[in-house]
């Protein structure tokens, strides 16, 4: 397919998938331990267009989180459907989460693929994630330094506060995420924007701080790809975080993406949060492997969680990034 050919099919997709995937982020460390279950409605300008829920388990000394997201309503005739998952577990080391594996599984009505990481210290040990991207000259080549020093995208996104004041505070949202998914190298930058309040049909009432988010691609990215480059604009995205009970973690309770069809938004339907027994329950975020995916070329925009940096199919067959925003 023409890399520069732009179809209404790969907007859709890339705003919504920049926001869907947020629901799969999850973990990270605490000073207590506390269990957050949440379930996520999105929507594209007021119309629903998917769901997703997010588990996460914290322990003294673990973590484990899952997540799920499947595409509903109308996007299905633009999307062909889908339906993903993902699940991360790893250490805490003095209040930061050390992840130890990343497993992210995408299967639609045309392909499936699967991303598995083994990590330490930061740094990727190990690696599958099938099929590879379409070889292409003006990709940005990932190399060893670009799997050294990140996060998956699930111990990305639920933060902890340092500091013994408030959770809700503007360190919830000040600081810069180093995150590759198997693909792709990019920051997601967070910013203090403003305090707001919420309330959940079930769980949470109360206040949420409201942090501006930055799209920085690092590598595996396509400069010119239409939809990189938009999100590379986008000064209007939004993340609303608020806190696990028992924690000085912060969650997302809602994510806004302002798309060319009208902003797409994930807001938490259900967001339970309460203090959690002495060990970390590992069992809801362990998945089993996926049978491996036939590869070929991907034709038309790829999965729809990979949909946000290459709308116009990079990926040789199933598999490409576990997250959207890249």
């Amino acid at each position: 397919m023409d890399s520069d050919r732009f179809t209404i099919r790969s907007m859709i997709l890339a705003g919504v998938a920049a926001v869907v995937s947020v629901i799969a982020f999850a973990p990270a460390p605490c000073r207590a331990q506390g269990k957050l279950d949440a379930s996520y409605t999105a929507s594209l300008a007021g119309v629903p267009v998917g769901s997703g829920g997010l588990n996460v388990d914290v322990g003294s000394q673990e973590y484990a989180a899952s997540g799920n997201g499947q595409v509903e309503g109308l996007i299905r005739m633009f999307s062909g459907g889908g339906r993903g998952s993902v699940a991360a577990q790893g250490r805490l080391n003095r209040e930061h989460p050390a992840p130890a594996s990343y497993r992210a599984t995408v299967s639609t009505g045309q392909l499936d693929y699967n991303v598995h990481m083994v990590l330490q210290g930061g740094n990727v040990k190990e690696l599958t994630a099938e099929p590879p991207l379409v070889p292409a000259p003006d990709r940005v080549p990932v190399t060893d330094a670009h799997r050294r020093g990140i996060m998956d995208p699930v111990t990305a996104v639920i933060m902890p506060v340092d500091g013994s004041g408030d959770v809700l505070s503007a360190a919830a949202c000040n600081r810069v995420l180093p995150i590759f998914d198997g693909h792709q190298r990019f920051n997601i930058a967070l910013k203090f924007k403003r305090m707001d309040h919420v309330k959940a049909e079930a769980g949470y009432e109360g206040p949420v701080v409201v942090c501006n988010a930055a799209y920085q691609p690092v590598a595996g990215h396509r400069p010119g790809r239409f939809a990189v480059k938009y999100l590379q604009q986008q000064t209007d995205i939004e993340v609303w975080l608020a806190p696990i009970a028992g924690t000085h973690l912060v969650a997302p309770f809602r994510v806004s993406v302002p798309t060319l069809f009208g902003t797409a938004v994930v807001e938490a339907r259900r967001f339970l949060t309460s203090a959690a027994p002495a060990h970390v329950r590992t069992g809801a975020a362990r998945q089993t492997q996926a049978g491996r995916p036939d590869v070929g070329q991907l034709d038309a925009q790829g999965p729809p969680l990979a949909a946000a940096s290459d709308a116009d199919g990079d990926v040789a067959g199933a598999a490409t990034n576990a997250t959207a925003t890249r």
